[in-house]
């Protein structure tokens, strides 16, 4: 039963929650014990957060799930989790959440309850409104960063990294709603009703246009920021940028992958190397510097 529950939780996706250390890494904090031992308490408060959204949210769609070719496996749609046990499951963890993140920070207690209550309102409603239902998903993302900046004290953190933040999640976002409607064909809107709302077309127009608006937003925080080097070393970093976007629209548009980004991005090797060397050009950028 805690080997099913912890799949509901879904540890999977909580490499998402990595985005509060944004604000700890690009305000020059990441070697600072306090500021770290804060982001990673935040962090895994996060994780049991979003473990609880994700149990809400396999709650909600328990039917649809069962009809679903790859869903159909989660614990509560093929039987291995009882409701009622996923239900306290989810309440215990709710109090627990709530209670550890008051003690934290008050902010980020407040940063969580919107960002749980949002979730679990996207479960029984907001998930089935095209373009909002992305744009949703999305928030979640800027929470998560905001999340970050109110455990720390910041000094040179850059509101320009709360839009490349939206940009880069409406970019995924909407490359994921791609993918399904791919995966799921004829069947698609029987699935996740709210691609009945969605056309492939619409979706590579949206994801070019979003892609597009995250080259150019990212282009202009490396050297208009004023937090950064002087030296502008920043701009070398926008080579990365510009070939995991392609990567990624390579997957979903050639490959028909990305209907779990978050694994695509582990599994696909290039596209992981790509993060893996602008992670350490940024960090060589702003602490080994000038």
């Amino acid at each position: 039963m805690l080997a099913a529950i912890l799949k509901t939780m879904r540890p999977r996706q909580w490499p998402k929650n990595l985005f509060v250390f944004a604000a700890l890494v690009f305000d020059r904090q990441l070697f600072s014990l306090t500021p770290l031992q804060r982001i990673l308490a935040g962090f895994v408060l996060l994780c049991l957060a979003s473990g609880l959204v994700y149990i809400v949210n396999d709650l909600a769609d328990l039917p649809k799930d069962r009809a679903h070719p790859i869903k159909r496996s989660r614990p509560l749609a093929s039987g291995q989790l009882r409701p009622r046990t996923a239900v306290i499951v989810a309440i215990l963890l709710a109090l627990l959440v709530m209670a550890a993140s008051w003690a934290l920070d008050i902010r980020f207690w407040a940063i969580t309850t919107v960002y749980v209550a949002t979730n679990i309102v996207y479960s029984f409603w907001l998930k089935h409104v095209p373009i909002i239902d992305v744009m949703i998903v999305a928030s979640g993302f800027v929470l998560r960063v905001a999340a970050g900046v109110v455990l720390l004290t910041v000094m040179r953190f850059s509101p320009w990294l709360y839009v490349c933040t939206t940009l880069l999640a409406l970019f995924v976002g909407f490359g994921k709603r791609r993918a399904e409607m791919v995966l799921l064909a004829e069947g698609a809107n029987n699935h996740r009703p709210v691609l009945d709302g969605y056309t492939i077309p619409l979706l590579d127009q949206l994801i070019n246009i979003v892609s597009g608006m995250t080259i150019v937003g990212y282009s202009l925080y490396t050297f208009s920021a004023p937090n950064l080097p002087g030296n502008h070393l920043m701009m070398l970093t926008i080579p990365f940028v510009i070939y995991a976007l392609f990567r990624y629209l390579l997957l979903i548009q050639v490959n028909n992958a990305g209907g779990a980004p978050e694994e695509l991005v582990l599994t696909d090797r290039p596209l992981l190397a790509t993060f893996l060397l602008w992670g350490l050009s940024v960090v060589a950028i702003l602490y080994l510097g000038p």
